[in-house]
């Protein structure tokens, strides 16, 4: 499958909170350690790493606080502009206009959402 071409894996999984403080004292007593921490405006956007697991944690104040509150999990992707214009070709129905980027990690990354069956958000990032 084409996939195998362009994504190399899970690279995070992406959960909002009201509370960073608290989302970090209970995901670093579990065993997370925080492996980079950026604010984007007024977020504060935090990625946990435990073995081959990241979350990225965002306090967005925009949290639903119930089941189903995870927001997107985002796939380890190459090449995400070719990605995108196949995916947006066969009709996937994108969230994003276009490829997003953000000045994370070294390099900044480069991304896009598509919406799944059951309105989940799966993300295609790409860090340069």
């Amino acid at each position: 499958h084409r996939m195998k071409n362009y994504v190399t894996g899970l690279q995070h999984i992406g959960i909002p909170t009201n509370d960073m403080t608290k989302s970090l004292e209970f995901y670093e007593k579990l065993g997370f350690e925080n492996i980079y921490q950026v604010k984007n405006g007024k977020e504060t956007v935090v990625f946990l790493r435990y073995e081959n697991l990241t979350l990225e944690i965002y306090e967005n104040g925009a949290a639903l606080g119930r089941d189903g509150s995870v927001d997107h999990f985002a796939l380890d992707t190459k090449h995400v502009e070719e990605l995108y214009l196949q995916m947006k070709e066969e009709g996937y129905t994108m969230l994003t206009p276009g490829i997003n980027s953000l000045p994370f990690w070294e390099k900044g990354i480069k991304f896009f959402i598509i919406e799944g069956p059951n309105k989940e958000r799966i993300e295609f990032c790409e860090i340069l």
